[in-house]
């Protein structure tokens, strides 16, 4: 006879079972029954010791991460991505520098890191996917892990275009000089060669985003058909994306390995030769000069706040679905610290790079500004507009440094005060060029490239620096795709290979949208709408449903019968008042500044060569207020199903929820002398049941709670099946109508 440890059950049943199981006659069992009975139990006995754990790890089918690294990687390159590279730095630089870090930093430690932290817990306690997880807490709160993968779909769509992108300037970068280094030159119509014009308006690296890669029209409202170029691209990158996922955590926890660690050696060689560059200290000096009057502007900590909710990726799901497939006793505490502090420090480092970039930037534009304003200066005195006197005598206009010409600008302008404009003379300051931000794909597109034809040996940076970018963006991309390919596979249990390439094709073909030439449109407004706003209403949904409906103390205790050391009593506090209350603060600033700014966009003029602002026609604007409608009614929705009962789990519904296995129920009262035990297999009435391992009334993911019946047409072969009410197991049936859990 096959040997299990003892349980506490009740002790009424237990005597029963007991009695039933003595009674039995083991001779009279037939050899091949037993071992097909023995087959069945296999599934839901747990052996004691490690190796035994494992071995149940592999049984209920779930994939795990080949070692602990393997894992932190994921994590890293899911929350480290391409908002590290240009988005925090643009809001460093924005938001008073130095200034800056202190909210972020003490934003990331009572919302980041205690949110983070609920994520991974919770994944790995319930081992499944955002859907399961928030089913399993409450089935009223199943619509949370469909507004999960709604945004991870949304989000996948526009980040992978931007992969895309990089993908055509890599390919690009394989020439000498690069291709933006210049003016592409046209016939004027002789045999004259011309720069072109909207070129020469604005700046070679400007000219190729705009005219060369992205072909872009003048609206959102002038599609102008796609751009084959960014259609081959957006294809490669969906390609490489289905490959690295096809296999789940198989395939793409090994490309970890390679798309994690590969942009911190771009960084650091960047950061070297960032270091060298003329002007490189000026930048450093503007990021760490802390603007503290900025610090009272609430704008500054609703944009903290909203770049700590985005860099560890709260609220796609992607989270969960990868600390879902830790063994149950991994310390997710330590995670959680270890990757939101990598977080930060690779944003910090990032913002080094950037800053030592816009500072040698911003050095070359200050002298290209001094030489043609000298230029203009000693046009004006040789046609006598100027006295010569005007200049003082120490300072040598052939070779004059920026100081010399902005001392001669403050005289000039002192003297000539009434007419000064007609003399068309400007100021040429860094900190004017330090405080003219460049954000999102400008950063990257724009102020990077034009950075990079001033290296030697650019076209080596500039392939260096889109590998990166493509290895940061495919890093966040599993995230995103695991996001909605675990809770998809938990929930339907379809083939994870069919439904990734089928999530690729469907991602890819909806995709076009933009790679049209007016899709970079489309990726700002899906940037804008798509995600801000429903992620906050999510998060808040999820920090409720734990610190509120599940219990901040209860999901405390699981945490620590899970990992075996009790967290902080300070989480109960973070949990249940000071995140929720911190995030609908922020909800409220968003909803305020949506409705109180008009929505426009940011379009590129071809007669101006420049950027300027436009409001969304009103069918943009309907298209914006849908995005933000889909990604949130699935939580009403689901919702309002489970009140009509089309679905749940009432008994006899024939809705089995997630397929989750059912457990048994305990006796009222006895969660609070509850301790750990092992499952144990009880034979009555025709019926193999499994206890509950931990006696807990939800649902589990966990093997152990299924039960088994023998077959009516096979008698004495065992199949399982589902509790009649789907949700509890057999206990529930057996147990007296007082004791059920309603």
């Amino acid at each position: 006879m096959l040997k299990v440890p003892k349980s506490p059950v009740r002790e009424k049943e237990t005597q029963e079972a007991t009695e039933l199981l003595s009674d039995e006659d083991d001779n009279e069992i037939e050899e091949e029954e037993e071992k097909e009975t023995k087959k069945a139990l296999e599934l839901v006995v747990v052996e004691e010791g490690k190796e035994d754990d494992e071995e149940s790890e592999c049984e209920d089918g779930r994939p795990a991460w080949g070692n602990k690294l393997q894992y932190i990687l994921a994590q890293v390159g899911f929350s480290v991505g391409l908002g590290n590279i240009w988005r925090f730095p643009y809001m460093c630089q924005k938001n008073g520098g130095g200034a800056y870090l202190l909210p972020y930093f003490l934003l990331l430690l009572v919302v980041g890191i205690p949110l983070f932290f609920l994520e991974l817990a919770i994944g790995q306690q319930i081992r499944r996917g955002s859907i399961g997880v928030w089913t399993y807490i409450n089935p009223w709160l199943s619509g949370l892990g469909y507004s999960c993968c709604v945004i991870c779909f949304f989000v996948g769509l526009y980040y992978n275009v931007i992969i895309g992108w990089s993908v055509f300037y890599l390919f690009q970068s394989f020439q000498s000089p690069l291709p933006w280094s210049q003016c592409p030159q046209v016939s004027n119509g002789s045999s004259t060669l011309v720069q072109v014009h909207e070129c020469v308006q604005s700046s070679p690296t400007i000219y190729f985003w705009f005219r060369e890669t992205l072909d872009i029209s003048d609206s959102i409202s002038d599609g102008g058909g796609l751009n084959w170029k960014m259609v081959l691209c957006l294809l490669a990158a969906w390609v490489i994306v289905g490959l690295a996922m096809i296999k789940g955590i198989q395939s793409s926890g090994k490309v970890m390995y390679f798309s994690s660690l590969f942009p911190y050696f771009v960084l650091f060689c960047f950061l070297v030769k960032g270091i060298l560059l003329d002007g490189a200290i000026d930048g450093l000096k503007y990021m760490f000069t802390p603007k503290l009057n900025m610090m009272l502007d609430p704008t500054v900590w609703r944009e903290a706040a909203t770049q700590v909710f985005f860099a560890l990726g709260l609220g796609f799901g992607g989270v969960i679905a990868f600390s879902s497939y830790n063994s149950k006793d991994n310390d997710c505490h330590f995670d959680a610290l270890l990757v939101s502090l990598i977080n930060f420090l690779t944003s910090i480092l990032a913002t080094l790079v950037v800053f030592c970039v816009m500072g040698f930037k911003a050095n070359s534009l200050t002298q290209r500004c001094v030489k043609e304003n000298v230029e203009r200066l000693l046009y004006l005195i040789d046609m006598g507009s100027l006295s010569h006197d005007l200049v003082p005598q120490h300072v040598n206009l052939s070779v004059a440094s920026t100081a010399d010409y902005n001392l001669i600008y403050d005289v000039v302008k002192s003297v000539r005060d009434e007419d000064f404009d007609t003399l068309h003379l400007y100021p040429c300051l860094l900190e004017n060029e330090l405080d003219k931000a460049m954000q999102g794909t400008g950063l990257a597109f724009i102020a990077f490239t034009e950075a990079m034809t001033q290296f030697p040996a650019s076209p080596f940076w500039s392939v260096l620096f889109f590998l990166m970018l493509i290895n940061l963006g495919l890093g966040s991309m599993f995230g995103t795709m695991e996001g909605i390919i675990t809770p998809a596979v938990d929930t339907f249990k379809i083939r994870k290979e069919f439904f990734t390439v089928g999530m690729c094709t469907v991602a890819f073909l909806s995709g076009l949208v933009f790679v049209q030439h007016s899709g970079n449109y489309f990726v700002s407004m899906f940037d804008d709408y798509s995600a801000t706003l429903p992620l906050i209403i999510v998060v808040i949904l999820e920090n409720i449903a734990i610190g509120w409906i599940y219990g901040a103390n209860r999901f405390i205790d699981d945490i620590e019968e899970m990992i075996g050391k009790r967290p902080s009593q300070i989480y109960y506090y973070l949990w249940k008042y000071v995140s929720p209350l911190t995030m609908t603060v922020l909800l409220v600033a968003s909803v305020a500044q949506m409705c109180l700014s008009t929505p426009t966009y940011t379009a590129w003029n071809r007669t101006l060569a420049k950027e300027i602002d436009l409001p969304y026609p009103s069918w943009a604007l309907a298209v914006c207020a849908l995005l933000i409608i889909f990604a949130l009614c699935p939580i009403p929705i689901v919702a309002l199903l489970r009140g009509l009962k089309i679905i749940g789990n009432e008994p006899g519904s024939g809705v089995v929820p997630l397929g989750y296995e059912p457990g048994i129920t305990e006796e009222p009262g006895a969660s609070a002398n509850r301790t750990h035990h092992r499952p144990s297999i009880l034979r009555r009435n025709g019926y193999t049941l499994a206890e509950d391992d931990d006696g807990s009334e939800q649902t589990s993911p966990s093997v152990s709670r299924r039960i088994y019946r023998e077959s009516e047409s096979d008698a004495g072969s065992p199949s399982f099946e589902f509790a009649p009410n789907g949700l509890y197991g057999l206990g529930y049936s057996l147990a007296p109508e007082d004791d059920r859990a309603v």
